[in-house]
């Protein structure tokens, strides 16, 4: 379908939805084929529309997992009508306000604590049964994306057979870290360009309470779960506060790490000392970067989206610093050293693109 078509048939799908004529623009796009507009329409407040034309499994996956969230009192968009043989969502608007911008010295210690607060229900009521296993498959197929995008398509280095075995030894290791973890819902992408502030009121029509009694949280607002998994309960953490987008000082992580752990053990979710949890928040969140840093080359060299080789220093930064704390990872980081050298990896290479 042509762009002036989808336009078309967007606007079709929101004039049905809400029976009266629609202004509609651009809201945002993501790391995927989806794309969000702003719909508004005369005496009723603004609502979102989703567009995501290729891959009807994934919308389900997206419909079925926000319901989780909000029958466990989570702040996930409402829906209001759905198009599944086109592709489209018509949802509550939950305003601009990513955490992102909104995030400083000052505000964090809010800002995180009602994130806080929002993990716990994630992790201790939303349901994981039918929902996929972050297993061992997944966990190395992820990493798997640095050696290709990363090491060969951005950086040009090819590694040695040698250096193979090392890259092995690596994902093996994170890998089993992982696996040692609890299970628990996993939202997968629980960073602050995916949560919203909200106002305390709501977007009007909401249940103030889930099937269980608990009163609803009103914010974060919580988007791009579709990729959510029965996975490691350090991982959402580690996503949190070892965003790709936004870095703090390790004693504040420090600090965020240990308090949420004790909220996880009052809650019977854990049973572990400080040194063993962090071991699992720094291994599940190095396995991330590591992804991480083939994912945002991919996104360029394959989908044309610059805009991720900006952030590679600092997923970088989080990858070595990491890894150079366990001597198990000290072959693989040196490894990567000698392939960056002193490579600006912000720019892209000419010759792969």
């Amino acid at each position: 379908m042509t762009p002036d078509l989808r336009a078309d048939a967007r606007r079709r799908f929101a004039e049905s939805a809400l029976a009266a004529s629609v202004d509609i623009e651009v809201a945002s796009a993501d790391a995927s084929a989806r794309s969000y507009w702003r719909v508004r329409s005369p005496g009723a407040p603004a609502r979102i529309l989703m567009d995501a034309p290729h891959d009807r499994a994934e919308l389900d996956t997206w419909l079925e997992v926000g319901a989780r969230l909000r029958a466990a009192g989570l702040h996930a968009p409402d829906v209001f009508a759905v198009d599944r043989a086109d592709g489209f969502v018509l949802m509550e608007d939950l305003g601009t306000r990513t955490y992102l911008p909104e995030l400083d010295g000052h505000s964090a210690d809010h800002l995180y604590g009602a994130a806080f607060d929002a993990l716990l229900r994630m992790q201790a009521q939303v349901d994981t049964a039918g929902l996929p296993v972050f297993d061992r498959g997944r966990l190395v197929a992820e990493m798997e994306l640095l050696p290709e995008w990363f090491l060969q398509r951005h950086l040009g280095y090819v590694p040695a057979c040698e250096e193979w075995d090392v890259i092995e030894a690596a994902f093996t290791f994170l890998a089993h870290a992982a696996l040692e973890q609890p299970r628990a819902f996993m939202h997968r992408d629980y960073h602050s360009r995916n949560l919203l502030v909200c106002a305390e009121s709501g977007s009007g029509g909401r249940e103030s309470s889930n099937p269980s009694g608990a009163p609803r949280l009103p914010s974060p607002g919580i988007v791009d779960f579709q990729g959510a998994v029965a996975g490691p309960i350090a991982y959402d953490l580690a996503s949190l506060l070892r965003d790709c987008y936004i870095e703090w000082p390790h004693e504040r992580v420090d600090g965020w790490v240990e308090a949420y752990r004790l909220r996880l053990r009052h809650a019977h979710l854990v049973d572990v000392d400080a040194a063993r949890f962090r071991r699992w928040f720094d291994l599940v969140g190095l396995q991330r970067h590591v992804k991480v840093l083939g994912l945002f080359c991919r996104l360029w060299y394959r989908d044309g989206k610059a805009q991720y080789l900006g952030d590679l220093p600092l997923v970088w930064r989080y990858v070595a610093q990491v890894a150079r704390g366990y001597p198990e990872l000290a072959a693989f980081v040196a490894l990567l050293e000698r392939a960056l050298g002193e490579r600006d990896i912000t720019q892209a290479r000419e010759s792969a693109a």
